[in-house]
């Protein structure tokens, strides 16, 4: 009887290494930060979360950026207060994004980080190249994926683009609550199951988000205010930051009333802070 015990014992042990044997290689860290500016205390966290070591180089994408080489040269000039690690800039507008060199670069940084700006106009460059895959690859390799504000954005499947379809007047807030009102386009799809709002406290987008949820059922909606992150480490996020992020789950389909209006009687919010961690659909 204890042999036979013994026995299934080890088998289920020898099951065990093999099953873990054939796990996907682990994944890397995602550093989504909510806009605004960026204090050295979440820098330095940023720089702690790549693991940063001698041989180690940190990219910046700026294909969102307005202003490229103003964004990285405040990002650089915060990152080189924690860390030796060359900042490289790489702006595939000025560049091939089929570039060997530059895609195998790409592929092989300890972070990459990308600036803030338009997120349609990051996608624009990078969607369906070499770019986009060597950003997975990295992620998949163990490298930090970074970004703010519209870099922040482009992490989900399905990115808001900040456009309201049944307004012709842009607004930050998004000041209706209407299905069919939120204009989405594909992201980098580093979070498949998630879709992330930026700058959310402080522009009072909670319209944007409830909506969101509506278009997408089963998604969970993130909102992350100015100069807060959250580190996303496979299904679990941990907030680092000054202000807040709030997290909305709908427990049910949130449904049109018979005015065309949208109405949920479940929706579960959390507000988190500075240390808290929570679940979150990767």
């Amino acid at each position: 009887m204890r042999m036979r015990l013994l026995n299934s014992l080890i088998l289920v042990l020898l099951l065990a290494v093999q099953a873990y044997s054939q796990q996907p290689a682990g994944k890397g860290c995602l550093f989504i930060i909510g806009g605004g500016s960026r204090g050295d205390a979440l820098i330095k966290s940023l720089v702690t979360t790549a693991g940063l070591h001698k041989k180690d180089y940190i990219v910046v994408l700026p294909m969102a950026s307005e202003l490229p080489d103003t964004g990285y040269k405040y990002i650089k000039e915060e990152l080189e207060k924690f860390t030796n690690a060359p900042v490289l800039l790489f702006d595939f507008r000025k560049r091939n994004v089929a570039d060997k060199s530059g895609v195998d670069s790409l592929r092989n940084a300890r972070l990459i980080y990308i600036l803030g700006g338009d997120q349609n106009r990051f996608m624009a460059v990078v969607k369906n190249t070499p770019v986009y895959e060597s950003i997975h690859a990295a992620f998949k390799n163990g490298s930090t994926i970074a970004g703010t504000s519209a870099g922040a954005a482009v992490m989900s499947r399905y990115m808001i683009t900040g456009r309201q379809l049944k307004d012709t007047v842009y607004k930050e807030t998004f000041d209706k609550l209407l299905p069919a009102n939120i204009e989405f386009s594909e992201g980098l799809g580093l979070l498949q199951h998630t879709i992330i709002d930026q700058h959310f406290i402080k522009r009072s987008r909670y319209n944007r988000l409830l909506s969101a949820l509506a278009a997408y059922p089963g998604y969970y909606g993130v909102g992350i205010d100015e100069s807060t992150a959250i580190i996303v480490k496979g299904n679990k996020a941990t907030v680092v930051g000054e202000s807040q992020v709030l997290r909305l789950i709908a427990e049910e389909p949130v449904k049109v009333s018979s005015g065309g209006r949208l109405a949920s009687k479940n929706i579960r919010l959390g507000i988190y802070t500075s240390g808290q961690t929570f679940d979150i659909l990767p």
